[in-house]
C-alpha cells in the first residue's frame, strides 16, 4: 500500500516492513520540508507496534538525496529542538539510529554532505555498484560536516580514511565505499532491489523485542555522544558565516548547483578549481 504526498512516500509492504521513497524533484535536496517529513515519519514509526524494518530509497535513480539546501530553505532545523532534546537536524538522525526499528539505506545516485550523514545514521547501507556517488564535500565548500559525518565515519572506516573522505571532499563510487566500510556492500545495480528486499523481509519475520535489544546493545558501544554531535553542529553553523564559505557557496550556485542536472552530478570534482572559475 502506497501512501503520502510530499517529499517522501511510505509503501507498506507489510505491517512489519515499510519502504520509504524519497520523491522531491528535481534533485531530492535536503531542506526544511524534507526534515518535516522525516519528523512525521519518525512519529509514525514510533507509533507502530508491528513495524520491524524500513528501507529508504529514491524515486530518482540519479539522486538518492543530493545535499543540504544552500539557498537558505532550511528553516529552523538547527535551532528548534526535537523530541530527543537535540536540534532537529541532529535529532532526526539520532532518532533513526536509536529507533527499535531496523533501518536500511538502498543507495542509487548522488548522496553528499548531510545526505551522506543521513545514510550513516541508518543501521545498514547497500549501494549500487554502478550508480553511487557518495561523499562529504563540505570542506571544499569552506565548511565541514555538521550532521554527524565527522563522528560516525571514523569508527566505520578508520581515522585515515575518514580524513581522506572529509578533507578530499570528493565522491566515492560504490566499490570503494564498500572497501572502506562506508557502506556494507556494493551490489550490481540489477541485483540491488532483490538483495535489500530479501534482507528486509527476513528481518521483518523476527521478534521486535530481539531486534530492539540487539540494536540497543550495539548502539551502546558504537554511537557518538550527544555532546560531540552538538559541538559539530555548532561549529558547522559558525563555519557557514565565514567569508570564504559564502564566496564558495555563491560560486557554486552561479555555476548551476541546485539548478542544472549535469552540474549537480559532478560538482565535487570541481571544488579545487571553484574560485579560479
Amino acid at each position: 500500500m502506497a501512501e503520502d504526498a510530499g517529499p517522501l512516500r511510505v509503501i507498506e509492504e507489510s505491517p512489519a516492513y515499510w519502504r520509504i521513497v524519497f520523491d522531491y524533484p528535481p534533485f531530492n535536496i535536503v531542506d526544511a520540508t524534507l526534515y518535516q517529513a522525516l519528523q512525521g515519519l519518525l512519529a509514525r514509526m514510533d507509533a507502530s507496534l508491528s513495524l520491524r524494518v524500513v528501507v529508504f530509497e529514491s524515486a530518482n535513480p540519479e539522486f538518492f538525496l543530493a545535499h543540504f539546501d544552500l539557498t537558505g530553505k532550511t528553516g529552523n532545523i538547527t535551532s528548534a529542538v526535537g523530541p530527543s532534546g537535540l536540534p532537529i537536524l541532529t535529532d532526526t538522525f539520532v532518532r533513526i539510529t536509536k529507533s527499535p526499528v531496523a533501518s536500511i539505506a538502498k543507495i542509487r545516485g548522488c548522496v553528499r554532505g548531510v545526505s551522506s550523514e543521513f545514510v550513516l545514521a541508518c543501521d545498514m547501507r547497500f549501494a549500487s555498484r554502478e550508480n553511487t556517488l557518495l561523499g562529504q564535500p563540505e570542506v571544499g565548500v569552506g565548511v565541514h560536516p555538521g550532521g554527524g559525518g565527522t563522528e560516525r565515519l571514523p569508527p566505520l572506516v578508520g581515522r585515515g580514511r575518514a580524513l581522506e573522505i572529509v578533507l578530499g571532499a570528493n565522491d566515492f563510487d560504490g566499490d570503494t565505499a564498500a572497501q572502506y566500510g562506508y557502506v556494507n556492500r556494493a551490489i550490481p545495480d540489477a541485483e540491488l532491489d532483490g538483495f535489500v528486499d530479501a534482507l528486509a523481509r527476513r528481518i521483518a519475520t523476527f521478534d521486535g523485542r530481539a531486534i530492539a535489544a540487539a540494536k540497543r546493545l550495539i548502539n551502546q558501544v558504537s554511537l557518538p555522544s550527544a555532546d560531540n554531535l552538538l559541538s559539530a553542529l555548532n561549529s558547522f553553523q559558525t563555519a557557514l558565516t565565514w567569508p570564504e564559505t559564502l564566496q564558495r557557496v555563491e560560486a557554486l550556485l552561479k555555476q548551476g548547483l541546485q539548478q542544472d542536472r549535469a552540474f549537480e552530478r559532478q560538482w565535487p570534482a570541481m571544488l579545487d578549481l571553484l574560485l579560479e572559475k
